[in-house]
């Protein structure tokens, strides 16, 4: 069901017979020549017009042209009877709105839209609030704001890590790293003592420590004591972790606490860049991925482990009105059986799904890490894959899943975008 209401939304939202669902227009149109109902404003900077349509207003400011739907204006009003300021939260009941309102009154200055309603109400918004939180507006603007990278562009950043102490104890610090994890989705604290306790201190710092069947922080090691191949010496090939969960986990942390031996580096890759070069070089193939839904499944069932977890989503996830890629899920090793995918399409979605495993595989995206005591590093695991080298002799790391929300929360309350 939620695919097909994917589908519908990219289609261009239309409504069954007997409901008005207007297409929404791709990218900003010029108005047309008024006619002598559309009244500009007076000379301003961004330039404002509006006209009047039996439904809604259609309003162009600066470059950004909406078309306002009269109940979405009469149910977003932020008068203090419709909107508690103090808890930010909406005080009118959305379903006594009659559906076919009109404005009694319309009337634009150079910087707020005056609505007045059959009731006497009158309604004001400022426009550049209008122009940010438009679809129109939220089509020309981006969620998440990033860096996409392959293995060159991150090591010419130059990204630093942060210091563990500047990172527990300052503002800036927590900033600072914050700043780099979300713009590259991986970021590093170094001197951190090397204990399942200081990691699970550190963790605490940005966000909740999300509690899974792996417990709330887990110690890793090659015993197999999980039904998990990542509990052997074998290498890993690039994934992201939890794709069996409905909801995969946002962020996970790790720290190597001991490695008495060879090899085992990790390996990260940006799979938002692997999948905007599949976006470029066959958008189809991308269009595909986005919309497939297929089954993950992890199932355990080692000593007194026992467990059977399925998740459903596609490979990519987009926000369907700007195409922003916001979550990939891609795991080779959990993929369950594929039976959500008719004949007609399973072929193709092999196409898609090898098209992005070769972009995944280049090695100029290939970032290799050689993790040690006292460098933790933080994985956005909705967006970079993680794998790893085999290695020898005793290795043992310890590390934790966060929840997203959380970190995001922590962000934006620093005055980061998020």
């Amino acid at each position: 069901m939620w695919c097909q209401r994917l589908a519908w939304l990219l289609r261009g939202c239309h409504g069954s017979p007997g409901h008005r669902w207007p297409r929404l227009p791709r990218a900003p149109r010029p108005i047309l020549a008024a006619p002598a109902r559309c009244h500009p404003t007076a000379p301003a900077s961004p330039p404002c017009a509006w006209q009047l349509h039996q439904d809604h207003l259609e309003l162009r400011y600066g470059s950004t042209v909406m078309r306002l739907d009269f109940v979405w204006l009469r149910d977003h009003c932020r008068s203090a009877s419709c909107y508690n300021a103090k808890t930010n939260q909406r005080s009118l009941d959305t379903a006594s709105v009659d559906l076919d309102i009109q404005p009694r009154a319309v009337r634009v200055d150079e910087t707020t839209l005056f609505l007045t309603w059959p009731d006497g109400h009158v309604t004001r918004y400022g426009l550049e609030w209008l122009a940010r939180n438009s679809y129109e507006g939220q089509k020309q603007q981006v969620m998440h704001p990033r860096i996409l990278w392959n293995a060159e562009i991150y090591q010419q950043a130059q990204v630093p890590s942060i210091d563990c102490q500047h990172f527990l104890q300052t503002h800036e610090g927590l900033k600072e790293f914050l700043q780099n994890f979300l713009l590259y989705g991986i970021a590093f604290v170094e001197n951190v003592p090397p204990t399942k306790e200081d990691t699970e201190i550190l963790a605490k710092r940005v966000s909740i420590i999300r509690e899974t069947i792996y417990g709330r922080m887990w110690y890793f090691t090659s015993d197999f004591s999980r039904g998990d191949t990542a509990y052997t010496k074998l290498a890993l090939d690039r994934h992201t972790d939890t794709t069996y969960f409905q909801e995969p986990c946002g962020i996970q942390v790790f720290h190597c606490l001991k490695h008495e031996g060879t090899g085992g580096r990790t390996l990260l890759v940006d799979g938002f860049h692997a999948a905007e070069q599949v976006r470029l070089q066959a958008p189809e193939l991308f269009e595909l991925l986005a919309k497939v839904p297929l089954k993950h499944e992890y199932v355990e069932n080692v000593g007194d482990c026992h467990n059977h977890m399925i998740g459903v989503g596609p490979v990519l996830n987009v926000y369907p009105w700007n195409n922003e890629l916001f979550l990939i899920r891609y795991n080779n090793y959990d993929r369950a059986v594929i039976n959500t995918v008719p004949h007609s399409v399973v072929r193709r979605w092999y196409h898609a799904h090898r098209a992005l495993t070769a972009e995944l595989r280049r090695p100029h995206n290939e970032l290799w890490v050689k993790l040690k005591p006292g460098k933790a590093l933080f994985v956005d695991n909705w967006r970079v894959l993680h794998g790893r080298e085999a290695f020898t002799g005793y290795r043992q790391l310890c590390g934790c899943y966060l929840t997203r929300d959380d970190v995001l929360n922590t962000a934006r309350l620093l005055g980061l975008q998020a």
